[in-house]
């Protein structure tokens, strides 16, 4: 920038020599005038016409404008020669401290070469508020200084001049000064605080006071400062106690340093004048050994030991006191009240009617007599008695601090045995008092406990032809009392009518319970029994319970497989006949054995020996079927020997054994009687007669009864009567079976379809989940009719309608046995059998079937035959 003014200065110089030179030179001065802080653009004056100069020849001549400032605020437009402002100015920046403000500026032109002075007068406009140097000014006056005195103020400055400068001050409002503006200073009016009314500190220590400066501009422009008068104290007021007596209340017994009080007095002074200390006033000494005070808080604190009895309230005078020059002081009474401390607990003491009382205790036995007292007074005094806990006990009030701890719910012993009931005595004291006492209370027994079985039915397992005075099994009851009435006898006090004497069969000893056989048994004989023990305690009255006890005899391989007739009547020769011209596998006969054991004991198999070298038959190890392997040949005997072995699956295992001779004839038509020369009997009414006379008499007697009951009712029944209920109904089946239906059972009625052998058999079916299912296809070559049975049978049984009959009654065996096979649903197999699990999960298919095949012709029916798959 300097270089720049350098620069313009030396093109100044020149210009004023080159035309002082050429003798062309023309000087003429233009005065303008333009307010300040105009915007850019506006007019200044039309300087080719004060120039007199034409406007088509500013351009050419190079008109322009020279100031001698760092920067020029005018310029021109050369095309119509205005000047005109070229940037806003502030005067107050252009002309600092001055009334006047002029910028000089140059106007030059060439051809010729001509330079004109212009002035352009700055006209102050009022853009600017007086302001004071300081924002806040203090003063500090005394409380005690008279109205009337003056306060000179610090006067505002205005960068305007003339009239738009300050031209007056004013206060704001307030009840204890004024203003004065003094006018005869050179440099502007000046303010001055007057004071109209006496201070006081201490209702108004500070006073803050607005003074504003106004210029003369229109319109008017002002500041503002703030005056700050601080009034300053002195020593003319005394301390004031907040109350002229306090009350206030200490415990005895309060540890020294307890503070029960602080006093209050204020000064309004201020500094020395309003600090106050606190003292005793003479004559308190003795107050002045229980208490001290603090001087500078005036905190009233114990110092020695206070006893309410000794003093039940004590006086004390106080005395505050400034610091001022001279000192003020003032006094009060502070009257302390010493409160009773709960430092007595209560007293408690029990007596004990009865440490033992039975379990069977009304509510409102007494148990103990409870006695309280306590030293204290008032509330302090006043105690209640309590029990810790939930217990079947409570305490009850009889007189004043006299209580009775009682029953107060159903005790027993078995649960708990021992009571300790924790009594506790309070006291309505702050902080309560409390005194405890443990009371000891024995519950004893009554006999309130039956003795118990751990479950309702047991069952027992013996094997048959274990020897007499065995211990089978060891009952045992708990009974959960004590003593006598925890000693407990066992008896059989019922037995089982349908099987003999059981009396001489088993017995119990009284105190152990261990049951003993006083026998051997005979699976064959008695496979079950029942009888009921009971157990009785020795309490006053006795209580007891019974056990149902289930003895069931386990069968042992005791029995050897008998062959049954005809190949083992006595005098009969064991012999058939076959025709040479035999197929393989013709049937040559069947062997038939029983087994009077059951189970595996009595699973048959069948083996056959042949003299060597003929290998001509085989033999069903199941069936019992003997059958040709092959054809006849001339090679082979008239006459075959045969040896037969029927084994059962024992352990250890039994067998029998028959011999029968086969003869191979040319024609069977040659021999002139297919009977076997046997023995006749001479019985005239056979038992098998017997049982189908009683089968058909049954059926016959049942078909009725459910006929006559249908009929009956289809005339009575109305609907909904009998919706629980159905008649009897007897169906036919495609193989020539009847159904004999009930609500309760169903009987199944099966003929052969050959009606020269027409055997009927009967089986009861059970609803539910054991209805019986029967197989509707039947065979056509060997006349084989498959029975009912329950539907947790897996397997098929069939029998050969040959002449067979099984008498079903509930407890028979051959029912017994067909549920025993039915070994794949215990429970359906206990159910039938009456077994245990262990009976039933071990028989076979193949053992219950053959078992059943032998129980079969055990009834002495000679031409049946029993199929198992």
């Amino acid at each position: 920038m300097g270089s720049f003014k350098q620069a313009t200065f030396v093109w100044i110089l020149l210009t004023f020599l080159l035309s002082y030179l050429a003798g062309n030179v023309m000087s003429r001065q233009i005065v303008y005038t333009v307010s300040e802080e105009v915007s850019p653009g506006t007019f200044v004056g039309n300087l080719a016409k004060d120039l007199n100069l034409k406007v088509d020849d500013l351009e050419a001549r190079g008109l322009r404008i020279v100031s001698a400032s760092t920067k020029n605020n005018f310029a021109v437009n050369l095309k119509t020669g205005v000047l005109y402002v070229k940037e806003t100015k502030d005067r107050e920046q252009l002309c600092p401290n001055t009334h006047t403000c002029t910028v000089s500026l140059e106007a030059i032109v060439n051809n010729p070469l001509n330079v004109y002075s212009i002035e352009v007068k700055i006209s102050d406009i009022n853009d600017n508020s007086p302001h004071f140097a300081e924002k806040a000014q203090y003063i500090h006056i005394s409380e005690l200084t008279l109205p009337g005195t003056k306060f000179p103020l610090l006067s505002a400055e205005d960068p305007d001049v003339g009239s738009n400068s300050v031209t007056t001050y004013k206060v704001s409002n307030n009840p204890f000064f004024g203003l004065e503006v003094n006018t005869d200073a050179e440099s502007g009016p000046s303010p001055e605080l007057v004071l109209q009314k006496a201070l006081d500190r201490e209702r108004q220590s500070t006073i803050q006071l607005v003074l504003t400066a106004v210029d003369g501009g229109k319109p008017s422009r002002s500041g503002t400062t703030s005056v700050i008068v601080t009034v300053l104290d002195v020593n003319d007021n005394a301390p004031v106690f907040s109350k002229t007596m306090y009350k206030a209340q200490v415990l005895e017994n309060a540890p020294i340093g307890t503070t029960i009080l602080k006093l209050n007095a204020t000064d309004p002074d201020e500094g020395l004048n309003g600090e106050v200390v606190f003292k005793f006033k003479q004559g308190t000494s003795k107050a002045s050994d229980l208490f001290s005070i603090n001087p500078d808080s005036g905190l009233i604190a114990v110092k020695g030991n206070i006893d309410y009895e000794e003093n039940a309230a004590v006086e004390l005078r106080v005395e505050a006191k400034d610091k001022g020059q001279p000192p003020k002081s003032s006094q009060c009474k502070v009257l302390v009240e010493v409160v009773d401390m709960n430092d007595n607990p209560p007293e408690l003491m029990v007596t004990s009617l009865a440490s033992t009382i039975k379990e069977d205790s009304k509510v409102g036995t007494a148990v103990a007599l409870i006695t309280i007292s306590d030293k204290d007074g008032g509330k302090n005094g006043i105690v209640h008695c309590n029990i810790v806990g939930q217990v079947p006990f409570k305490i009850e009030s009889s007189y004043k601090n006299y209580y009775s701890l009682v029953v107060d719910g159903p005790l027993d012993r078995e649960e708990i045995a021992n009571y300790n009931i924790t009594i506790i005595a309070s006291d309505e004291g702050i902080p309560s008092l409390s005194s405890t006492s443990v009371i000891t209370v024995h519950i004893s027994d009554v006999n309130d406990n039956a003795p118990r079985f751990p479950e309702a039915v047991k069952n027992v397992y013996l094997k048959e032809n274990s020897p007499a005075g065995a211990i089978i099994a060891t009952l045992t009851a708990q009974d959960p009392d004590i003593n006598e009435n925890a000693h407990i006898s066992y008896t059989i006090i019922s037995r089982d009518k349908t099987v003999i004497p059981l009396v001489s069969m088993i017995d119990i000893i009284s105190e152990s319970g261990d049951l003993y056989s006083k026998q051997s048994f005979n699976y064959e004989d008695l496979k079950s029994f029942q009888f009921v023990v009971q157990t009785t305690d020795s309490g006053v009255p006795s209580l007891s319970s019974n056990l149902t006890v289930n003895v069931f005899i386990l069968d042992e391989n005791d029995n050897s497989p008998v062959i049954l007739p005809p190949y083992s009547e006595p005098g009969s020769v064991n012999s058939e006949n076959i025709p040479y011209s035999a197929e393989a596998g013709y049937f040559v006969a069947k062997i038939r054995a029983v087994d009077a054991d059951s189970g595996y004991n009595a699973l048959l198999s069948y083996h056959l020996t042949e003299p060597k070298g003929t290998n001509l038959f085989r033999i069903g190890s199941s069936t019992g079927e003997i059958r040709t392997k092959r054809r006849m040949s001339d090679n082979d005997l008239k006459t075959h020997p045969l040896l037969i072995t029927v084994s059962d699956n024992g352990e250890p295992s039994l067998s029998a054994t028959m011999s029968m001779d086969v003869v191979v004839v040319e024609s069977l038509d040659d021999i002139k009687t297919s009977f076997r020369e046997v023995p006749v009997k001479e019985e005239s009414f056979s038992d098998l007669n017997l049982y189908l006379l009683i089968a058909i008499v049954s059926v016959s007697v049942i078909f009725l009864l459910s006929l006559v009951g249908l009929i009956a009712v289809k005339c009575y029944r109305t609907d909904g009567s009998f919706s629980r209920y159905s008649a009897p109904v007897i169906s036919t089946h495609p193989d020539g079976s009847w159904s004999y239906s009930k609500s309760t059972q169903q009987y199944d009625v099966c003929f052969s379809s050959d009606t020269m052998k027409s055997d009927m058999v009967v089986f009861p079916s059970i609803h539910g989940e054991d209805t019986f299912t029967r197989t509707q296809t039947l065979p056509s070559t060997e006349k084989v009719r498959r029975f009912w049975k329950p539907s947790c049978v897996k397997k098929k049984l069939e029998f050969n309608s040959m002449e067979i009959y099984i008498s079903v009654r509930q407890n028979s065996s051959a029912f017994l046995f067909m549920a025993i096979f039915m070994r794949q649903d215990w429970n359906c197999c206990r159910k039938y059998s009456k077994g245990s699990q262990d009976q039933c999960s071990g028989i076979s298919y193949l053992a219950a079937c053959v078992w059943i095949q032998q129980e079969i012709f055990r009834f002495g029916f000679k031409n049946g035959s029993v199929v198992c798959e």
